[in-house]
C-alpha cells in the first residue's frame, strides 16, 4: 500500500521519536509536527490499517517491520539530502526544510547520486 507524503512524514516522526525514547504516543507526534490531536488520530488509523504501525493497550505506537523499513528509508533520504545541501553551502535550517520536501519526490536513481556525492553507501 502506497502512502502519501503526509503519511511518510508521520512514519518518519514516529521513527525518530521511537529511536530517542522508545515509547511514542499520538500526542508526541502531534507536538513534534505541530498538528492537532484529531488529525494525528486519523493519520494513525490510516497507518494502522495499512500495516505500518500497531497501537497497544496503553496507546503506545510501534512501527511494524514494514513500517520501520519504510520510515528508516525516508529518514535516510532526509539525512543524505540535507547533508548534501549543507555541504554545498545551504544554511542548515533551509537544508532541513528543503530535504523534507525533496525526500518524497526524488527517484531512487537521483537518491543514489546524492548518496554517492555525500560519500555514503
Amino acid at each position: 500500500m502506497a502512502i502519501r507524503q503526509s503519511g511518510e512524514d508521520y512514519l518518519e516522526t514516529i521513527y525518530i521519536l521511537s529511536e530517542k525514547s522508545g515509547g511514542v504516543h499520538a500526542v508526541d507526534v502531534a507536538n513534534k509536527l505541530n498538528f492537532s490531536k484529531p488529525s494525528i488520530t486519523r493519520a494513525m488509523k490510516i497507518l494502522k490499517n495499512g500495516g505500518y504501525i500497531t497501537v497497544d493497550a496503553d496507546n503506545h505506537i510501534k512501527l511494524t517491520e514494514s513500517g520501520r523499513a519504510k520510515a528508516s528509508g525516508i529518514f535516510e533520504r532526509h539525512e543524505v539530502i540535507s547533508d548534501f545541501l549543507m555541504k554545498n553551502g545551504v544554511e542548515r535550517e533551509t537544508a532541513l526544510k528543503d530535504a523534507c520536501l525533496m525526500e518524497h519526490g526524488i527517484s531512487d536513481e537521483t537518491f543514489a547520486v546524492f548518496k554517492r556525492l555525500t560519500g555514503r553507501k
